[in-house]
């Protein structure tokens, strides 16, 4: 049973609690292994390819189901489909946690990955969905503020765990989340309408298979050869099965991903910004807290506490950055945002040596932690600016899965970059192999940048409904002017 009653919409307080509490397990558990990998690598005796799947295997299921996840929410109940990709998540957590060889944890991360395809989409739209226009953008800004809550505790509450008690605790943390999440999710969240179109399957198969072939085929490209019959046919097959979705999906009546999205410039760019985005700062995260530990001798948890001005920096600035997108707008906030985080890894590339002073590297920390900030919650505003109601899932979940891609392939890719250079898990072999890495990373953060310039400029110039918008096509409306209406 649902607290709203008689069509009134349930408590503020309420949906962003129901809605916040499963995203922030599911973003948290997105790079809460990132300080363990070091212990995992000495306690499993993992390989560096390994490393990346314990992370690879969870955001590639992530992206390859989530679509397939909207999907069901749209046929079976968002709410059914959010409260079942919970418990999925909690029961993978407690395989993983019991986990006793690598391949054992990447198969309990990839169903994890599944579960949280359930979570992450549908608490944006469940939550759109639940609070009036008025308070939308406030709503989207504390949503993005918590998503960046996760990013930024995942290295310290993994470090933390690890050095009081073991990498198989961090799991464990998420056994007691699911079981608020879930009674709190039925006695808030409305059970939403259900849809009668077909699921796409062959969609979500010609998506998850093409991205997994892609992503395997860079990640196998340094010890199979680049020129082997492994890394080609993988990279080519899944290259060929994308394109075959993109042309699957502009000719099925109900898409996995409705090309027409696309249409929209906001919407359109806003996705090419969460990839690039999350390829160069998750990418080059995966690199410098490893090199914090293996370098500098850092533990665990100090190596979380180096990294919170840079992780902690979204809890603080993305809802502020969620509230003010409506008046300076969108484009601002994201460009400056992802200027910020380039400088910041060109900063970490050109000087990063064995001994690098922690003062040295502070300035740059806090400018790529600001700079996250104000990229999460302007982005969530852009994608769904323009987006009809009937659409915040689909398109919600498209962003995520473009974030998503762009985190498997940031790791992949700059980690195919440091074991090309010979990079090794030593103090002695790993900052020559370092600095090329997070350089790549600056790079595609400045092509994003670029690109981001691409989205529309404008800012509300009003606060109250002004009725020409009504009368304009959804696609010629300037996404901060619609965001930010009050009536």
């Amino acid at each position: 049973m649902s607290v709203e009653l008689a069509g009134r919409r349930p408590a503020f307080p309420l949906v962003i609690l129901a809605t916040g509490i499963p995203m922030f397990m599911a973003t948290l558990d997105n790079l809460v292994m990132t300080n363990a990998l070091p212990v995992i690598h000495v306690d499993m005796g993992a390989t560096v390819e390994e490393l990346q799947w314990f992370i690879n295997a969870y955001t590639l299921a992530f992206a390859g189901v989530i679509l397939l996840a909207v999907a069901l929410g749209d046929r079976l109940g968002r709410r059914n489909v959010f409260i079942t990709g919970i418990v999925l998540f909690t029961l993978a957590s407690v395989a993983a946690a019991l986990s006793t060889d690598p391949t054992q944890l990447i198969i309990a991360r990839a169903v994890q990955g599944v579960g949280g395809a359930g979570i992450m989409p549908l608490s944006l739209s469940l939550l759109a969905g639940a609070v009036d226009e008025r308070r939308r953008p406030l709503a989207i800004g504390i949503w993005g503020g918590v998503a960046g809550l996760g990013v930024a505790a995942g290295p310290l509450v993994g470090g933390a765990v690890v050095e009081g008690w073991d990498w198989h605790a961090i799991f464990w943390l998420n056994v007691p989340v699911g079981l608020i999440a879930v009674p709190l999710a039925l006695l808030v969240l409305p059970a939403g309408t259900r849809s009668r179109l077909p699921i796409d399957v062959v969609g979500m198969l010609l998506a998850g298979v093409g991205v997994l072939g892609v992503v395997y085929g860079i990640v196998r490209g340094n010890d199979a050869g680049w020129g082997s019959a492994e890394v080609i046919g993988a990279l080519v097959l899944g290259t060929a099965l994308i394109v075959a979705f993109i042309r699957w999906e502009h000719r099925h009546p109900a898409p996995l991903l409705p090309l027409r999205l696309f249409r929209d410039r906001s919407f359109a760019i806003a996705n090419v910004v969460g990839l690039g985005f999350s390829f160069g700062i998750f990418g080059a995260v995966f690199i410098l807290i490893q090199y914090l530990q293996v370098v500098q001798g850092a533990s665990p948890l100090e190596a979380a506490v180096q990294t919170m001005p840079w992780t902690m920096a979204p809890m603080v600035v993305a809802p502020l950055a969620g509230l003010i997108a409506p008046r300076v707008g969108t484009r601002l906030l994201i460009v400056t945002g992802l200027t910020l985080q380039a400088g910041a890894l060109g900063w970490l590339g050109l000087t990063l040596a064995t001994e690098t002073p922690y003062g040295e590297m502070l300035p740059a920390f806090l400018a790529a932690g600001i700079g996250m900030s104000l990229v999460f919650a302007p982005s969530s505003t852009a994608v769904l600016a323009t987006i009809t109601e009937a659409d915040t899932a689909k398109a919600s979940g498209t962003n995520s899965t473009m974030r998503e891609v762009g985190t498997a392939l940031g790791i992949a890719v700059l980690t195919a970059v440091f074991t090309g250079a010979g990079g090794e898990l030593t103090p002695t072999g790993y900052v020559a192999a370092a600095q090329p890495a997070v350089l790549v990373g600056a790079v595609a953060l400045t092509l994003t940048a670029a690109a981001a310039l691409l989205l529309p400029a404008g800012r509300s110039r009003t606060r109250t409904a002004p009725a020409p918008l009504t009368a304009t096509p959804p696609h010629d409306r300037d996404p901060d002017q619609i965001s930010a209406l009050t009536p």
